[in-house]
């Protein structure tokens, strides 16, 4: 598991996992595609997400969907085919309300590719309006607290 405290005493989970770029990723500059370094957030923010048992299903089964409000991205250095590269997505428990925030640094090697941001609201799938998080979601997310801290 992975976990670290901040100067404020945050709860900030974390999460790698890598990926290689493909010849569809790729543009014809033989670059990863910019517009591809969202879709690696979101992979980062859904293993993320599964690897500390909150599961993007639960919430969809449950009438919640969490929409993109906003986005953001950093390109530092070029990735090229069949470059293995390690997308690491963080999200700070202490902070997620109705509106919550993931971060996202992306590696290739020791050599940083992108750094970014997403931010995502709770919605209501059937009025499309945005709500509080589930009281079983914020459950979960205590739980987690709980069993970081004592680890």
């Amino acid at each position: 598991m992975n976990q670290n405290q901040n100067n404020n005493t945050d709860t900030i989970i974390s999460h790698k996992y890598d990926i290689r770029i493909r010849y569809a990723d790729t543009d014809k500059m033989g670059f990863a595609y910019n517009g591809n370094y969202l879709r690696f957030f979101e992979i980062g923010r859904t293993e993320l997400m599964r690897h500390f048992d909150l599961v993007y299903a639960e919430l969809e089964n449950s009438g919640i969907q969490l929409p993109l409000v906003q986005a953001h991205c950093n390109y530092h250095n070029a990735a090229v085919y069949d470059d293995k590269l390690t997308i690491q997505a963080e999200l700070n428990l202490d902070t997620i309300g109705a509106k919550f925030r993931f971060n996202y640094t992306i590696f290739r090697d020791n050599d940083l590719i992108a750094t970014g941001f997403t931010e995502h609201i709770f919605m209501n799938a059937e009025t499309k309006k945005a709500t509080r998080p589930p009281k079983f979601f914020i459950e979960q997310i205590n739980s987690l607290k709980k069993s970081l801290i004592n680890y």
